[in-house]
């Protein structure tokens, strides 16, 4: 069944024909008989072959964040500043930093075409895109197309990789594109994925709706707008463009999106529906990979550890250095109890990927077990990360916040949380600024926000444990047992520190009766 057929109909109006090479209404298959759905230089500022730079490996991106933490550790300013300029040296000019001999030109595969680059870029090997589209851009340098969708693909490799200097190389690739064909869909869809991968969601929104206006059946689009919307708290508009997205373009990138909105609203049963009928028809590996991870991380937050646990075996049988399958799993076997593995697993994931949320679930476990040095190391990364983020456009402050109101400065994370709620007000904007006032000691100023934070019915027991302490500390005792009771009951393995401390207030809770 079409998640459509739950809650709307088709509209009376007419709908917009699709544009040349795409298919019609007529011949797009409902939900449910779902199909699977870097910057260059100009020409003449192209670099030779031979003395191209290059972009640091994973691990000396990850060993500059090391350096770079250290120094932020001993508290040398003026010396931390000067990591933070190599810091970017070695993330964004490998060549400079770690030498490199330019070579991924001349491993490029040749002549691929736009479709097929397109199509590699969504679900294939990134880096055999990047460097094919890189040769294709050589020989082709007028190409607006290979242009668009190069730029897409450093946008989702800065994603995967965590490593946020891709975006201004994307920033780059798709305004040479739109040089070359002014309001080309394909480009201002790639700028819409890249405003939103740096968290600019209101430009990611027009971005969207203006590539859309080209191109009504752009999924690329349809799927930014629905991201956009969502991260704006704009959840019933949001719930809208997912159902024209169904219509128009069903498959797996919007079924994914389609459910995480009915997860917002509270609606588990459909949002898991939903995604098993996308894990059932979905044909590649990446497809696979992507959406059994999404019913791991939905099984998870509601407790069901072994069911999560059987997902991320799919995802990472289908592709085993799926970095966020790899996350999930550890999640899972720290809630599970075997914390051991899932420290093991974590280290796989930041040698890799260094981003905020996985460092702090590493930190947490090494606090946990009494390894505090260990943790502080990764909470340092943590700033290191948000410096080079910032340094490369992004907004950061939902990361900052929620990272140091535990585990940092809490007047920082008072003020990114400020900053990101005058941005967006969304269920976690809301739970980030209700944690910060509260460790800040203004609890009661909080509660408001940590109400908005669960109002919309999402079930998220990490919500309910700050919304409990919050109405602790601000004496609301009888609903404060209601909100710890109802984390630990929807996932008692939420985090290992916090659940810790939702048992312990409980307990004084109840020894106060």
């Amino acid at each position: 069944m079409s998640p459509r057929t739950n809650d709307s109909t088709r509209g009376s109006g007419q709908e917009a024909a699709p544009p040349a090479g795409e298919p019609a209404a007529s011949e797009v298959p409902t939900a449910s008989e779902m199909p699977t759905a870097s910057e260059m230089p100009t020409a003449s500022e192209m670099p030779a072959a031979s003395t191209a730079p290059r972009t640091a490996s994973t691990a000396e991106r990850v060993d500059a964040l090391r350096r770079f933490a250290a120094a932020v550790r001993r508290g040398r300013g003026p010396h931390a500043a000067a990591c933070a300029v190599l810091l970017a040296v070695a993330m964004t000019a490998g060549a400079v930093a770690v030498g490199g001999d330019g070579r991924d030109a001349a491993r490029a595969v040749p002549g691929v075409s736009r479709a097929v680059s397109a199509d590699v870029v969504v679900r294939g090997d990134l880096d055999t895109a990047i460097r094919s589209l890189r040769a294709h851009v050589r020989e082709q340098p007028r190409d607006f197309g290979a242009w668009a969708t190069l730029g897409l693909a450093q946008v989702e490799r800065a994603r995967t990789d965590g490593d946020p200097s891709r975006y201004a190389r994307a920033e780059r690739a798709l305004a040479r594109s739109l040089a070359l064909r002014p309001g080309n869909d394909q480009a201002l869809a790639g700028q819409a994925a890249l405003a939103a991968a740096r968290h600019d969601f209101a430009a990611a929104l027009d971005h969207a709706e203006s590539a859309l206006e080209r191109n009504p059946y752009s999924e690329r689009a349809l799927c930014s707008r629905i991201d956009a919307l969502v991260e704006l708290g704009r959840y019933e508009e949001a719930a809208k463009a997912a159902t024209v997205a169904d219509r128009r373009r069903p498959g797996v990138p919007v079924f994914t999106r389609y459910a995480y909105v009915r997860e917002l609203r509270g609606d588990v049963r459909t949002a898991r529906r939903v995604l098993h009928q996308a894990l059932d028809t979905a044909a590649g590996p990446a497809d696979v990979a992507y959406v059994a991870t999404a019913l791991g991380n939905l099984e998870r937050g509601q407790g069901r550890y072994g069911t999560a646990l059987r997902h991320y075996a799919r995802a990472l049988a289908a592709d085993d250095a799926h970095l966020p399958a790899l996350e999930g799993r550890a999640r899972a076997q720290a809630a599970g109890g075997d914390r051991a593995g899932a420290i093991t697993t974590l280290e796989l994931v930041v040698a890799r990927s260094p981003l905020p949320g996985p460092l702090v679930a590493l930190g947490e476990l090494y606090e946990d077990r009494g390894d505090r040095a260990k943790a502080r190391e990764q909470y340092a990364l943590v700033d290191a990360w948000t410096a080079l983020a910032r340094a490369g456009g992004v907004d950061a402050d939902l990361d900052t916040a929620l990272a140091a109101a535990d585990h940092g400065d809490t007047a920082e994370a008072l003020r990114a949380a400020r900053t990101e709620w005058d941005r967006r007000r969304t269920v976690h904007t809301a739970d980030a600024l209700a944690w910060a006032l509260h460790r800040a000691g203004r609890s009661a100023e909080a509660l408001p926000y940590a109400r908005r934070a669960t109002a919309t019915g999402y079930r998220d027991a990490a919500f309910l444990y700050h919304r409990g302490m919050i109405e602790k500390a601000a004496g609301h005792d009888r609903a404060a047992r209601a909100s710890l009771t109802a984390a630990l009951e929807l996932n008692p393995g939420f985090s290992p520190l916090g659940a810790r401390a939702a048992r312990a207030a409980l307990k004084d809770l109840e020894a106060a009766r």
